[in-house]
């Protein structure tokens, strides 16, 4: 388990940013999978959950997780949240002490924020088409509706793939140039090959809105030395799935 050093040690808080180690699955999900989504059995994916939860806290209720689809979406749970399903989002936001919530990522980028006086956390699943779609403005100005304020809120960009392994191609660019002449910065060519910089996008993005505390841990999922999960990586090395890497973030 990984943690930001702008969270570690506050008492009414636990996060985690959790790779591949320490779990039940077998073959190409050993060993920590936590997604449902994939097709490793059922089985292991839940006593992987529980490591998870117990990880984090004795207290902690069942992880709560959404159906992610890469969109700008969130949810909102507070104490008359009753929706028994797993609703479809790409972002959680609660004020509820000891639910743990969780996104689920294998390149993608997870963000974890925490207003630490009005007490509210949020955990964001973050791909290029989330980002791009505005997910983490809409999260933030949702947040400062409910009461927080730019000034305590921090925000921790997680493990995730790397500008030197993210290939793209050249419509992807212009998808981005497109919407902002500036995003040209986050792109770089070589050997005729074209790389994004999902994670300067996207703390270029925390603090076009001025989040002041930004955490960068710029761990890379692609290189297989840091035992976390990666699309790209199975992709490359014909695997015909992957495990899912989870980051976490509760309330005591």
């Amino acid at each position: 388990m990984i943690r930001s050093k702008k969270l570690v040690g506050l008492r009414d808080l636990k996060h985690g940013f959790f790779n591949s180690s320490g779990g039940q699955s077998k073959k190409i999900y050993k060993s920590l999978n936590c997604g449902p989504g994939s097709s490793d059995k059922k089985t292991d994916i839940k006593k992987n959950l529980q490591i998870v939860r117990k990880k984090i806290s004795n207290k902690a209720k069942n992880i709560f997780l959404v159906k992610q689809f890469h969109s700008n979406k969130f949810i909102y749970i507070d104490q008359k949240y009753k929706n028994k399903n797993k609703p479809k989002a790409d972002a959680i936001i609660t004020n509820q002490r000891y639910l743990p919530i969780a996104v689920l990522t294998a390149d993608c980028a997870p963000i974890l924020i925490y207003d630490n006086k009005i007490k509210m956390i949020a955990a964001i699943h973050a791909g290029w088409k989330g980002a791009y779609k505005g997910i983490i403005n809409n999260v933030i100005k949702f947040m400062i509706k409910k009461g927080c304020n730019l000034e305590n809120i921090t925000a921790v960009v997680g493990p995730s793939i790397s500008l030197k392994n993210y290939e793209v191609k050249e419509d992807f660019k212009k998808k981005f140039i497109k919407k902002d002449k500036k995003n040209l910065i986050f792109f770089k060519n070589k050997k005729n090959k074209l790389y994004f910089n999902l994670t300067g996008f996207i703390y270029k993005s925390l603090k076009a809105i001025k989040v002041k505390h930004v955490d960068v841990l710029n761990i890379d999922t692609f290189d297989i030395k840091n035992k976390f999960f990666s699309a790209r990586r199975a992709l490359k090395l014909k695997h015909n799935d992957y495990g899912r890497n989870i980051s976490i973030i509760m309330l005591n």
